[in-house]
């Protein structure tokens, strides 16, 4: 046990290390090859008008991993809507470990007590796939909830959504197997991407759930002998989904279920290159 500590303790150092001064650099990330800001669903669900209004705004960024969107017990001066990638809600420990909380990805936004209220949160928000979003100042968001409209709904809705996904993930990780959370994780991953493989090493995996790496490791292999994934060099390749889906725990249909009811449909857009619509949003 404490030698599993020692390792969680040296993977947050390391990923605290990597992401420090971030937040002075993010604007001079490149945006090359970027998707629009309707590819995200809550701005792609708000009226023609209030989108225009609300554009002028956004601005561009790169998603890269391990970058850290905000810190524990900070101020956050932005919120975050994604195009692309994901964006993991870690808890930070004393001992310095982390465990994922929830994750977000083109459905939902990053930066919620922004909206909320708290202005700060002791949770932390790094990528952990990366992409491309579009960022909002607090005064700009602030400016366009005065004005009234569909923006603070749909905020709040997504937020009941991710309170949701939380309360799953706590319940998951106390009484289900690493067999099911490994599925479940790799299911809701998929449901934010546009392809079938995930650039995802089994040690993250294991860190972000909370678990030994042992443990996902046998999960993995069960899984691949199963036929259901094909795992190599940091990448997973889901061969067959239906698979994922009968040996996940109910956690994950009670989660997909609550973001289906509460949030509008997945925008219709174009195909970027190389991309295939084999998950779900």
């Amino acid at each position: 046990m404490g030698s599993d500590q020692g390792d969680r303790s040296d993977y947050a150092a390391a990923l605290n290390a990597q992401t420090r001064g971030y937040h002075a650099g993010m604007a001079r990330q490149s945006t090359q090859g970027r998707l629009q800001p309707r590819h995200n669903r809550l701005l792609a669900a708000l009226p023609e008008a209030e989108y225009q209004a609300l554009a002028p705004a956004l601005e561009p960024l790169a998603l890269a991993p391990g970058m850290a969107l905000y810190e524990s017990g900070e101020a956050q001066p932005y919120l975050y809507f994604p195009a692309s990638g994901i964006v993991s809600l870690l808890y930070l420990l004393e001992d310095g470990s982390t465990t994922e909380i929830a994750l977000t990805g083109r459905e939902g936004v990053v930066g919620i007590s922004l909206f909320m209220g708290g202005g700060v949160t002791p949770s932390r928000a790094v990528v952990q796939i990366a992409g491309h979003a579009w960022r909002l100042r607090a005064a700009a968001m602030r400016q366009s909830l005065d004005r009234g409209g569909s923006l603070q709904p749909l905020l709040l809705r997504f937020t009941q959504a991710l309170i949701t996904q939380m309360t799953q993930t706590g319940v998951c990780n106390r009484h289900h197997s690493v067999d099911q959370q490994v599925c479940r994780w790799l299911l809701l991953a998929l449901d934010r991407l546009d392809a079938a493989e995930i650039a995802m090493t089994q040690e993250r995996i294991a860190h972000l759930l909370g678990v030994r790496r042992e443990g996902v490791t046998e999960a993995a292999g069960r899984l691949q002998e199963a036929g259901a994934i094909e795992y190599s060099r940091g990448r997973i390749r889901v061969l067959e989904r239906a698979g994922l889906e009968q040996r996940a725990c109910e956690c994950y249909a009670a989660v997909r279920t609550e973001y289906e009811r509460l949030l509008p449909a997945p925008p219709v857009m174009p195909a970027t290159a190389g991309s295939r619509r084999e998950g779900r949003s």
